[in-house]
């Protein structure tokens, strides 16, 4: 235990108001409406815009920030916040984060910290053996399902090249076979970012056509070769709906593809028992993509980029300098992206360790079951659905696409919950999405009356 005289010194004093605030901010925020005040908003302009000439006393910069900025946050952990599929935060992972943030540890490699380089392994472990995933899988944390496509496009795109003989570590881009993609017409933004960044263009792009639950139509799928990428996704984002994997991966296997999952929050399914089925078969895949600070409720940010072959992954991200030369089986500067990078698995290590296998099955259950029960009452109410609710997702209308913003903007205005809007087959509609583990029953009867009430308002 620190000493009394080592409690005095103004670094620790600092931390514990620091650790004062951030309690009292977290007791307030389940009595403040979801959306900041334009009050709160109006304050955000005391902010200094100029960069002070000399140091400032650091209690006074937190000081401000507490005072200017709590207030103006949008209160995303507290059971009412359904405008995207944004999680809470777990408890135990704040407070990990809290520890992990004074240790400080940069784990690009295990010589590095390794401390976190072990929870890090341990981590990622787990979440492959939540997820159902194949025992050689491996998994390694980044930035979020963005980064975790991006670099999951990478692994299949060298991968690919690399079984018709070109190196794209030796010989670049420029000259080599030709890469098609096919992707779900639903697939999310995100990916299409990824492509890009990959050096694939949207010419080289083929969109499977889907369903009105946005799910990949099998008698409608493209044919594929063995210069293909396939990009199927587990949740899609305004439905919840997943793309039939049993039937899809075999057939593209058969035909030599490479089948990307893109499961930032629907992978999760994997981890219920009684949701397993909605993405039944999406172990067969070749490399997935998932978040951590979504379903999990792991402070942001967190995402996993997982490949089912370890050395698919390794090829496209390993590079060579002496002084990062390492002997160990998880070097995460060649897993990844990122060299420097911060210890994201110390958080969901916390979050496993503290549930188990059935608190997190019962963590999606239950969101599950709020998002339906969030689906009853509107519908009960009038709204009508677009899609059968699925996983966290519901979506819905009202009346037409006039009516349905002006319900949108009413319910953020009114500050109980925050949703918000999307289009769905050329039509407005709201979008719920229930991604916070405090989210109870409570939650969404209170949600669900303040956006019928904005309605008929």
């Amino acid at each position: 235990m620190p000493t009394l005289e080592r409690m005095r010194s103004p670094k620790i004093q600092l931390m514990l108001d620091a650790a004062n605030r951030a309690a009292a901010y977290l007791e307030s925020s389940g009595q403040r409406g979801v959306f900041p005040t334009e009050q709160a908003l109006a304050d955000l302009a005391r902010f200094p815009r100029e960069l002070p000439a000399g140091p400032v006393p650091a209690e006074n910069i937190l000081a401000m920030l507490d005072e200017l900025g709590s207030p103006a946050t949008v209160v995303s952990t507290h059971g009412r916040y359904f405008g995207f599929v944004t999680g809470g935060v777990d408890p135990v992972a704040l407070a990990a984060a809290t520890l992990a943030g004074a240790w400080d540890q940069n784990v690009a490699l295990p010589v590095m910290s390794p401390i976190a380089a072990t929870l890090d392994e341990i981590a990622a472990a787990w979440v492959c053996r939540l997820l159902g995933l194949p025992e050689t899988a491996i998994a390694t944390f980044c930035a979020g399902a963005a980064i975790a496509n991006q670099t999951c496009i990478v692994a299949a795109r060298d991968a690919l090249l690399d079984r018709t003989g070109w190196s794209v570590e030796q010989r670049g881009l420029a000259g080599a076979p030709p890469l098609r993609v096919v992707a779900s017409a639903e697939i999310h933004v995100s990916v299409n970012k990824a492509l890009r960044i990959a050096g694939i263009g949207r010419d080289a792009m083929v969109l499977a056509p889907t369903d009105e639950c946005g799910r990949v139509i099998v008698e409608e799928f493209p044919v594929v070769d063995e210069r293909t990428l396939v990009l199927l996704q587990a949740g899609n984002v305004n439905t919840g709906h997943s793309d039939p994997f049993a039937e899809l991966i075999p057939l593209i296997h058969r035909q030599g593809g490479w089948a990307h999952v893109d499961g930032a929050f629907g992978l999760w399914a994997a981890a219920a028992p009684a949701q397993r089925h909605l993405v039944a078969g999406v172990e067969l895949a070749d490399s997935w993509a998932t978040d951590a600070h979504k379903w999990l409720n792991a402070p942001y940010d967190s995402g996993l980029a997982i490949c089912r072959d370890p050395a698919d992954l390794r090829r496209a991200m390993v590079f060579d300098a002496a002084y990062v030369a390492s002997e160990d089986e998880r070097p995460l500067l060649h897993l990844g992206m990122q060299m420097s990078q911060r210890a994201r698995g110390v958080e969901t290590w916390a979050i496993l360790a503290r549930h188990g296998r059935t608190g997190i099955a019962d963590l999606v259950d239950r969101l599950c079951a709020r998002a339906r029960q969030m689906a009853e009452l509107l519908e009960k109410g009038g709204a009508r659905l677009l899609a059968p609710p699925a996983l966290n997702q519901v979506l819905v209308r009202f009346d037409d696409d006039q009516t349905t913003d002006a319900v949108i903007a009413a319910v953020q205005a009114d500050r109980t919950c925050w949703v918000g809007g999307t289009v769905w087959h050329g039509r407005r509609a709201m979008r719920v999405s229930v991604s916070d583990a405090s989210t109870t029953a409570d939650d969404i009867t209170a949600a669900a009356e303040a956006i019928l009430r904005s309605w008929h308002q």
